[in-house]
């Protein structure tokens, strides 16, 4: 145990060993966790030009703050470093009109999950041709929408959808462009429930027990189903190719057992997304040009070891596009420090939480915080923040230095929020979720609108009947 370096309510205390190091300098934006364009000026933390307390006195807070020229600029280095391949960008992470729209400015594909993205993407004029649908159960209904709306992929995940589509298809006299998810058997470094290609989960056709071959014989015996190649993904939040060589060897294998089985060379390969960020210090995420230099040769290689031509490749960051560039802003509530008896923790809690981040709780995701509205004290204190709901795991920030002169009032913001924060955001405890505001050249817009309790109500009948 070592001394706590903070101020007079924690003196004689200890924190454990656990914790994290202390920074040099509390108030530094390491600029590989951090938006492109943030900065600190005279000790304020700013956004493409914009002071977060301008910010927050025009938006409130809780507030996603998105950097639109971090997020473009994302998609560009995808697009340049993957030349000759297809970029996806994977709308789970964060979708709305405006994203959309940029996305589409910057060339990409777009991936969708479920009708209700699919109509939001079209709703904001993404091509439907780039689009491309997944999804473990898709509905009847959400089926026909993909076929009525013409999506360029719909990717096959279970035998009901091959023979739904293929029946809906038919019915149209339509013959509509699929791959087929291939489960490859690869547990990536991730979180249990954010690894996606063992063989005990939810999606695709395992190779190893022969479902995957199985359903390709299913699928090229149904006249309005075209088969143009296979999709693999095996997790998110990786930092390396090590999984997606693996991969590659199993999945190249199975294009190679189609061939010689039915004669047919796919022209098309998928290897799905789950490229990793940096959410602290210290975290070394590879860069594009990096991972799509091995991805690439990976595949080559493979397809050369079995006598097959190179297809063409596609991959589907979403978190490596939207992550970096949006930072979530909170204002303190209340500061308590609690003497644990041997060491202290500071609870310091703020105006949001596991309502607008649920992947602390969910996935025991971890993040980088600062003080925004000012520079403290050069004194730090080891604190935990949390948020305002009735749960003790409702954590924003598990662990992290913050300075020991923090009070009411002060605005933190913590960085990395972009992917799956507003998507997977919630009501609970009835509060509305926040506003995604878009920062670009000094200037910022409401891209997404903050829920307010009249938003609430409408969905709840006696509330509706009693106000109209």
């Amino acid at each position: 145990m070592r001394a706590h370096p903070a101020g007079p309510m924690h003196a004689g205390l200890a924190v454990p060993e656990g914790a994290p190091r202390i920074p040099a300098d509390l108030s530094a934006l390491d600029p590989a966790v951090w938006p492109r364009n943030a900065q600190r000026r005279d000790g304020v933390l700013h956004l493409a030009g914009v002071d977060v307390r301008d910010l927050a006195a025009d938006h409130g807070t809780p507030a996603y703050l998105l950097d639109e020229g971090d997020f473009r600029s994302r998609c560009r280095d995808f697009v340049d470093a993957f030349a000759g391949a297809d970029v996806h960008y994977a709308g789970k992470a964060f979708l709305c009109g405006r994203v959309a729209g940029w996305v589409a400015d910057e060339g990409l594909f777009l991936d969708v999950c479920t009708g209700n993205e699919l109509a939001l993407a079209l709703a904001a004029g993404f091509p439907a041709e780039r689009i491309s649908m997944h999804g473990n159960n898709k509905s009847t209904q959400e089926l026909e929408q993909a076929l009525a709306a013409g999506v360029g992929r719909v990717v096959l995940d279970s035998a009901e959808e091959i023979a739904r589509l293929g029946f809906l298809a038919a019915e149209r006299g339509v013959r509509t462009d699929v791959l087929l998810r291939a489960t490859v058997g690869v547990e990536a470094h991730t979180h249990e429930f954010i690894a996606t290609a063992h063989e005990d989960q939810k999606f695709g056709f395992s190779l190893a027990s022969g479902a995957a071959g199985e359903a390709i014989r299913r699928v090229l015996g149904l006249p309005g189903l075209r088969l143009l190649g296979l999709h693999s993904h095996i997790g998110s939040q990786i930092f390396d190719t090590a999984g997606f060589e693996v991969a590659a060897h199993r999945v190249v294998g199975l294009l190679g057992a189609i061939r010689d089985e039915h004669d047919v060379e796919l022209p098309e390969l998928n290897l799905g997304g789950g490229f990793g960020i940096a959410y602290l210090s210290g975290d070394d995420p590879a860069e594009p040009k990096a991972l799509a230099g091995s991805l690439t040769a990976i595949v080559a290689d493979e397809c050369a070891n079995s006598g097959l031509p190179v297809p063409r490749l596609a991959v589907e960051p979403g978190r490596a596009i939207s992550g970096p560039g949006t930072v979530s802003l909170y204002e303190v509530g209340t500061v308590k420090a609690v003497d644990l008896g041997g060491h202290c923790r500071t609870y310091v809690s703020v105006d949001g939480g596991m309502s607008d981040n649920i992947r602390a709780a969910l996935y025991d995701a971890t993040y980088t915080c600062v003080l925004a509205s000012r520079t403290g004290s050069a004194r730090p204190m080891l604190a935990r923040v949390v948020g305002k709901h009735c749960e003790t795991g409702d954590i924003v920030v598990r662990d992290t230095w913050l300075p020991d002169d923090l009070v009411p009032g002060d605005l933190i913001a913590v960085a990395g929020t972009g992917a799956y924060c507003r998507s997977m955001a919630s009501n609970y405890n009835q509060l509305g979720r926040p506003p995604v505001i878009g920062i670009r050249d000094g200037q910022s817009e409401t891209l997404l609108r903050r829920e307010t309790a009249e938003d609430l109500w409408r969905l709840d009948a006696a509330l509706s009947e009693a106000n109209s």
